[in-house]
């Protein structure tokens, strides 16, 4: 292969995992990128805000990276991008909206002045030396979404971003299956396709549909209709105005992303609510409770967002009141349904009603079923096939997908994160593995919290920690003050004084003897200080507290 003339593709994340989606596409010495997104951090990441991709390849051949390419606005295909550009500073293609989410970002950051941002239609071309960029409309959970088809000196590379096949869309921007059934027949080598509805039959509703329930819901409620979903979804977000305009209902947004991506969504036009009819949430108060709509974030049950901060009566501005109303226009993203089942019943505890996508159809799908993957496939007929955005189930079951719509098996391409697929016009390999990982954010810190920072945090929220503080004298061998013990998140003091004052014990017992053979370095008593207090620790507890033996000498 390597005497061949190839395209190295690199997923550096959004294999095998949720969110983090980010490709390389390398030929001689132009790369490009598709995507820059986070990851949100499981429960095992404590303290972790946000995870972004590890680019210590692309900083490694920066001369040779172009841009970035997006296919759409979600924080897992943009939300690193203000991390990523302060170390690899290149221009960054996108649809209008796209890159007004994008400007958002930036501006929060103060790198917006900085940084090139070039708008790029649905239907238009961006020419490189060796790759020819090309954006086709797609459908999705979000307006403006593109797949990518990456015209290359060995053939089309087609990357169908997040998408759906929605016939009846909300702004009447139909996907270009025309454009993709054409570059079929001219003979696209390597597709490259979302996999996070492949388990599902048949087809996805469209959002049309939600529209209709909606108005249902809204022409029977007495109070307040108060609805929790994606800040990004403004389809969404414009059905819920639709209704509410047809009660003679004001709208307020709250909670900051929300009230941040209405506004750009409104100022680019994508997003139509008439003039006098928003409210700010200090001005609800001057309106009947029957003529008032709020769209909040939430929609996941997070502890800080509004809808949660609602249902626990934390919010500074928004109480719960009698006959209100509760819509939770999004279905749980794996791992959140806990959060989000607790903040229903607290809602339901309250007083409220809560209508769910259990009870009503109040949400659909913005990523392909089944059938519209198989009406890709069959449209596209690619040459290699490569399952892109899902966990590795979702991978392996559109790999299964494939294989029954007959491509051989050695045409399609499972890989991992930092492998590299290397693909000519007659064969592709995967040849190698580039460095690629998770780095973490965590307040203003990036990258300063690894793997035994976590494990020391999840060591501390399991088992606490015990401090040891010992005052000595060198000269005469001695313990001077101590020991005292302090302890976190292990046991209450007061109710173990027992335990406490064997612990002390132990440790007096444990500086003597290695006092007595004159031993005074500091590194051999902290160890044997605090072997002795584990062993006997977990002797009596089965517990293994962090423990930080402290010596201080005079």
């Amino acid at each position: 292969m390597k005497n061949k003339d190839s395209v190295r593709v690199i997923p550096l994340g959004g294999l095998g995992e949720i969110g983090k989606n980010i490709t390389a596409f390398e030929y001689k010495d132009e790369i490009i990128v598709i995507d820059c997104g986070i990851a949100f951090p499981d429960e095992n990441m404590h303290g972790v805000d946000l995870v972004i991709p590890d680019i210590t390849y692309l900083l490694n051949n920066a001369d040779k990276v172009k841009g970035i390419f997006l296919t759409h606005g979600h924080e897992d295909h943009i939300g690193a991008l203000p991390y990523i550009l302060k170390q690899l500073n290149v221009p960054v293609y996108g649809t209008r909206l796209t890159l007004g989410l994008v400007e958002n970002k930036l501006s929060e950051e103060n790198i917006l002045s900085q940084c090139k941002l070039e708008v790029v239609e649905a239907g238009g071309i961006v020419e490189l030396d060796n790759f020819k960029i090309e954006f086709i409309r797609v459908t999705h959970s979000i307006a403006d979404s593109c797949a990518i088809a990456i015209h290359t000196p060995v053939g089309v590379i087609l990357h169908t971003g997040d998408f759906k096949i929605d016939h009846t869309p909300i702004d009447g921007l139909v996907m270009d299956l025309e454009r993709i059934s054409a570059l079929g027949k001219e003979g696209v080598l390597l597709l490259m396709a979302d996999s996070t509805n492949v388990e599902r039959k048949g087809h996805t509703i469209s959002e049309k549909a939600i529209g209709d329930t909606l108005t249902r819901i809204f022409s029977s409620a007495e109070g307040r209709v108060i609805v929790a979903t994606f800040a990004s979804n403004i389809h969404r977000m414009q059905q819920i105005v639709n209704s509410s305009l047809q009660y003679g209902r004001k709208v307020a947004f709250s909670g900051r992303s929300m009230e941040n991506v209405s506004k750009v969504a409104m100022e680019l036009g994508y997003l139509h609510i008439p003039e006098g009819c928003i409210v700010d949430v200090d001005e609800m108060k001057n309106y009947p409770n029957n003529k008032i709509t709020i769209i909040t974030t939430g929609s996941q049950g997070e502890p800080m967002a509004a809808l949660a901060r609602i249902a626990f009566s934390n919010h500074r501005k928004i109480s719960i009141e009698p006959k209100d109303l509760f819509i939770i226009s999004a279905s749980p993203i794996p791992g959140n349904e806990k959060l989000i089942s607790k903040v229903i019943n607290e809602l339901f505890r309250k007083g409220a009603d809560v209508i769910y996508d259990d009870l009503e159809e109040v949400h659909v799908s913005g990523h392909a079923y089944r059938e519209e993957l198989k009406l890709i496939h069959a449209l596209v007929h690619p040459k290699f096939f490569m399952p892109v955005h899902g966990e590795y189930r979702h991978l392996k079951h559109h790999v299964d997908l494939a294989k029954k719509l007959g491509m051989k098996d050695e045409n399609i391409f499972k890989l991992q994160m930092g492998n590299v697929l290397e693909i000519s016009k007659e064969e592709a390999k995967v040849c190698g593995k580039v460095h690629t990982g998770s780095v973490f954010v965590d307040g203003l810190g990036v990258g300063d919290v690894g793997n035994i920072v976590l494990r020391d945090r999840r060591h501390l929220a399991e088992d606490g920690m015990l401090t040891i503080v010992v005052t000595l004298e060198r000269e005469s061998y001695s313990i001077i003050a101590g020991p005292d013990i302090i302890t976190r998140g292990f046991i209450y003091v007061k109710e173990s004084e027992e335990l406490i004052q064997e612990v002390k014990s132990i440790v007096r017992s444990e500086l003597n003897k290695s006092l007595g053979n004159n031993i005074i370095e500091w590194y051999v008593l902290k160890t044997s200080m605090k072997k002795a207090v584990e062993t006997f620790l977990y002797e009596k507890t089965k517990r293994r507290p962090i423990i930080l033996p402290i010596i201080m000498e005079i």
